[in-house]
């Protein structure tokens, strides 16, 4: 009986775990498709047929200026590959390059240091158009949605005379899923906007893959809609980060065509759940913090059993990434307490300890990382020096029969038990 070996992803490395054939379940991975042949000809294809839109061009015809919403450096989003055709097609339709903006949607995340602007939109952008940071301090009040979410937006974003969103598809464990108006809410918006949105993770209906009935995105939409953000340009990428699919056109038509090929992708059916998952977060930058991280934790809880074991390799060399989310981990003294806690009172950032913690509650879980074994366990994972060890740790607690899955690829691969 031959042993599964498997070399999973952890930063910019490789571990390496080897299963027994009679634990192995299978591999969840999303489907491969092949990227583009010329991903350049597959942004301007999309752009050339946009979705429920004029083309972007006709739209910029006698605007002001523009704004581009881009992605910061913890999404895969390659700007750079996306960002030529656009400033082309506004160029064509009259705005120069200095009429032209890029704001990168940090939502609640770090500034980025010169070095990282430039290789989000490459040298020749960088050189040609102005690339400026959010700021969540520096937003306006254009209103209430129906929810009751205050509508606080970067400043240059509500005076831009165009707004285009781009971003990349992928699962949002809230959300249902990424890119379209999230490009604008929650990527420029205030605090209190963030905060609003997201305490809406507790409602029902506010989970990955789902768009119909989900509060959280239909806020977001609204937001998105009232501060007059009119065009999008998405991508669905493979796991080696190539341009599968690209939309463009209305952010609610050309969103939802990208969905289907996301799922197509990276929607994945599993008969029952497993008795342990080992899973990676797919590696840098995905891994780069464990804010980041619990995504890839999320989507594993929904393939084990309860009472099962999760095995996460996600090395984390930036730590935490989010001050209240460190706050929270820290001060809690069982992993109840942040569950408890966002029930008192939602706070941004803080939220991924809760969101952990309620998939700890469902399975105890290894943490392969850069923290050291006293840090680990007092975040409430157990340690383990590699994969293999805590495997064969896994093993033991659960019996000789446990049935292992593999998902390689955690952050983006969305289980759906049968």
């Amino acid at each position: 009986m031959e042993n599964k070996v498997f070399e999973l992803k952890y930063g910019k490395e490789k571990a390496q775990v080897t299963v027994p054939e009679k634990n192995f379940m299978g591999v969840l991975t999303p489907e491969d498709l092949a990227g583009a042949a010329d991903e350049a000809l597959e942004v301007t294809r999309a752009l050339e047929n946009p979705i429920g839109s004029l083309k972007l061009q006709e739209i910029a015809h006698n605007k002001a200026n523009a704004v581009i919403l881009v992605s910061d450096v913890t999404r895969p989003v390659p700007s750079y590959k996306l960002l030529p055709p656009i400033i082309d097609a506004l160029n064509q339709g009259g705005l120069t390059d200095d009429k032209i903006t890029i704001i990168f949607g940090l939502g609640y995340h770090r500034k980025h240091t010169e070095e990282e602007k430039k290789k989000l939109v490459g040298e020749e952008i960088y050189s040609r158009i102005e690339c400026i940071d959010h700021d969540i301090h520096q937003c306006i009040n254009i209103g209430t949605t129906s929810r009751g979410t205050p509508m606080e937006i970067f400043k240059p974003v509500v005076e831009a005379d165009l707004i285009i969103g781009t971003g990349n598809l992928e699962f949002h464990y809230n959300a249902g899923y990424s890119a379209g108006y999230k490009a604008l809410m929650p990527g420029v918006c205030g605090k209190d906007t963030i905060e609003a949105n997201h305490a809406m993770m507790t409602l029902t209906g506010s989970e990955a893959g789902v768009i119909e009935g989900n509060p959280m995105r239909q806020d977001i939409e609204e937001v998105g809609k009232k501060a007059r953000m009119v065009f999008i340009v998405n991508v669905v990428l493979n796991n080696r980060k190539e341009i599968v699919k690209a939309v463009a056109g209305d952010p609610i038509q050309a969103h939802r065509e990208g969905i289907k090929t996301l799922d197509k992708m990276y929607k994945r059916i599993i008969p029952h759940p497993a008795d342990i998952v080992i899973g990676s977060t797919g590696g840098f930058p995905k891994d780069i913090n464990l804010y980041q991280a619990q995504k890839g934790l999320e989507y594993c809880s929904y393939a084990v059993k309860e009472g099962g074991r999760i095995i996460l390799l996600a090395e984390c060399p930036e730590g935490f990434g989010e001050a209240s989310f460190e706050d929270w981990m820290e001060r809690a003294r069982t992993h109840k307490d942040p569950i408890q806690w966002i029930q008192e009172k939602f706070v941004l950032g803080a939220h991924k300890a809760a969101a952990i913690c309620m998939a700890l509650d469902k399975a105890p879980t290894y943490l392969i990382s850069s923290f050291d074994k006293e840090k680990t366990e007092a975040l409430f994972f157990s340690h383990a020096d590699t994969v293999e060890e805590a495997l064969q740790e896994a093993l033991q607690d659960l019996g000789e029969d446990a049935k292992v899955l593999i998902m390689p690829y955690a952050n983006s691969t969305l289980p759906v038990v049968e």
